[in-house]
């Protein structure tokens, strides 16, 4: 199915490009090179394949579990002792939400 100069010109209004007559041509001749380099997957037999429509299918989550490694845990006390401010076990930032309290 050829691409008519018509159709090229619809596709780049859509884009929102301006083709000259000249650019016309040119881009349907491109375009239709690239839908010819594209038939051969037409050839390929696969009533029974299912449509993809995420290439990873249903994988959910692909993160690990968290794990403790005593080996690399910081003390609380070494972890807060740099900190500005802390309190009880947490740091204490400065707020980004404005003006609204403390908490």
């Amino acid at each position: 199915m050829a691409l008519s100069p018509n159709d090229v010109r619809g596709i780049a209004e859509y884009a929102r490009i301006a083709l000259d007559d000249g650019e016309l041509e040119q881009m349907t001749a491109y375009l239709n090179d690239a839908v010819d380099m594209l038939a051969p997957v037409l050839d390929y037999d696969l009533p029974d394949v299912e449509p993809t429509f995420h290439p990873i299918g249903d994988l959910a989550n692909v993160m690990r579990e968290d794990a403790e490694l005593a080996a690399r845990d910081l003390p609380l006390d070494v972890a807060l002792e740099n900190a500005a401010s802390s309190r009880d076990r947490f740091f204490r930032v400065p707020s980004i939400l404005g003006e609204g309290g403390e908490r």
